[in-house]
């Protein structure tokens, strides 16, 4: 017990040095790869090392290669920090170590997944009685549930994919947004479904209702998957989801919402008009990490049909101790997780319904400060329409806005990335911090001024 209260103590020490440096801090790394894997050591030692004195070897060596991705100025993509209360439980989530699918092998734990997911189902406006399960992120929420709707709409047609596999069966159409996010190709790939049919989508990625009804159309009567999309990575645009569902019922398809970061929105009256509709689809997918701001490892898979997950995430086996009214490991696809929900529930527990609320309205705040902010720079074009926490900016030309990204990166206030959307090479801010403050996004918009300033325009521009 002395060496691992000693080795708590000394991480406990590094943590807060850690987070206290955040405020002041250069944002992008100032180490590299292999100088860490210097300062680590690559050799094995031969013998036990005391676990305090590892903790601070790990602490000291790695502190230079860090990322201040939990600062309010990071940022570069939609990754959330983690609220204190969230960081505390995800603490002793380590040091209680528990066994997290099965009700009766931990019952504090399945108390805390049936609350939160119950408190959630609230804040985001979605059917009370709809299962929640909790992913290693938003890739594996998509996962799940677009294998709960393939079963499902597979077993309308006759087939029983769980026993039959995919081979031999009726085809399963898949049909999303050209501007859908990357992961939900992923997540079909990883269930032998392919590459979606895509759907034509405005310039803000929102995809149009009659244009899903022709691509509908144009396949006949199958089994059918659609994907809408809550919050585009770019833009930050949720589809029109009254209209959308709407036509994808007319084809009985199973509609599916990726909402990563967006499907948030509905827990504030000043952004709710976004998800309008939303609630009417069969399945959504969305990450705490993100918008919420707990720790890393916390997807949600939100079935509004439980029967349906059950039938495609459930597990029996004869040493499990199994419960009559459902099991955790009933509604997503891993055996060994973290206790996710104990998170969730302390920073909904902590924030309360009005502390949701103004997390997304300050998020959203914040983007449209500095899309105000860029628009006033001189040669500065923000290029979408800011709805929710997502601007993207171009400098004049591909050239020059890469130059002041480049530039950008190199002053180290702020972390901010480039994409390209259109075509054309964009500066992509995401705000997704909870810490970020005013102050953050004035410092924030100083340095893109600096770097815009030091970069040339581009002839006749």
């Amino acid at each position: 017990m002395d060496a691992r209260e000693a080795a708590l103590r000394r991480a406990h020490d590094h943590a807060v040095r850690w987070l206290a440096s955040l405020s002041d801090r250069r944002v992008p790394a100032r180490a590299s790869v292999d100088e860490i894997v210097r300062a680590l050591g690559v050799d094995l030692p031969g013998g036990p090392s005391a676990p305090a004195d590892v903790v601070d070897l790990l602490a000291t060596a790695c502190e230079p290669g860090l990322t201040a991705f939990p600062s309010g100025r990071f940022y570069g993509f939609v990754v959330g920090g983690t609220e204190p209360a969230a960081l505390a439980a995800d603490w002793l989530v380590s040091a209680w170590d528990q066994n997290c699918v099965m009700r009766a092998v931990s019952p504090a734990y399945t108390a805390a997944e049936e609350i939160a997911g119950a408190w959630l189902l609230g804040l985001l406006g979605l059917p009370g009685d709809s299962a929640v399960g909790f992913t290693t992120g938003a890739t594996m929420a998509n996962f799940t549930c677009l294998a709960a709707g393939r079963d499902a709409v597979l077993r309308d047609a006759g087939w029983n994919v769980a026993r039959d596999g995919l081979a031999g069966g009726p085809p399963v159409r898949v049909i999303a947004g050209e501007d859908r996010h990357m992961a939900v190709d992923l997540a079909l790939r990883y269930l032998g479904l392919g590459r979606p049919e895509l759907v034509e989508a405005d310039d803000q990625g929102r995809i149009g209702p009659e244009a899903l009804r022709r691509t509908l159309a144009e396949g006949g009567r199958s089994p059918t998957l659609v994907v809408l999309q809550a919050g585009d990575i770019h833009s930050g645009a949720f589809d029109p989801f009254a209209e959308t569902i709407r036509a994808a019922r007319e084809a009985q398809a199973w509609v599916h919402v990726d909402g990563a970061f967006g499907l948030w929105a509905a827990a504030s009256p000043r952004h709710a008009h976004l998800t309008a509709g939303c609630a009417d689809a069969d399945s959504w997918a969305t990450d705490a990490h993100k918008t919420l701001n707990v720790p890393y490892d916390c997807g949600l898979a939100i079935v509004r049909d439980p029967l349906a997950l059950r039938a495609a995430m459930g597990l029996q086996g004869d040493y499990l101790i199994q419960h009559e009214h459902g099991d955790p490991i009933d509604k997503v696809p891993e055996l060994s997780r973290r206790g996710r929900a104990f998170t969730v529930w302390a920073a909904l527990r902590s924030l309360g319904r009005s502390g949701v609320t103004d997390l997304v309205d300050r998020l959203c705040r914040h983007a449209s400060d500095f899309a105000a902010g860029i628009a006033a720079i001189d040669g500065a074009t923000v290029l979408n329409e800011v709805v929710f926490t997502q601007v993207c900016a171009e400098f004049g030309d591909d050239a020059r806005t890469e130059r002041v990204l480049a530039r950008l990166l190199d002053d180290g206030t702020a972390w901010i990335s480039g994409s390209t959307w259109h075509g054309r090479r964009v500066m992509r801010i995401s705000v997704s911090n909870w810490s970020t403050t005013d102050d953050d996004v004035t410092r924030a918009l100083d340095a893109i001024r600096r770097a815009s300033a030091g970069v040339p325009r581009p002839a006749g521009g």
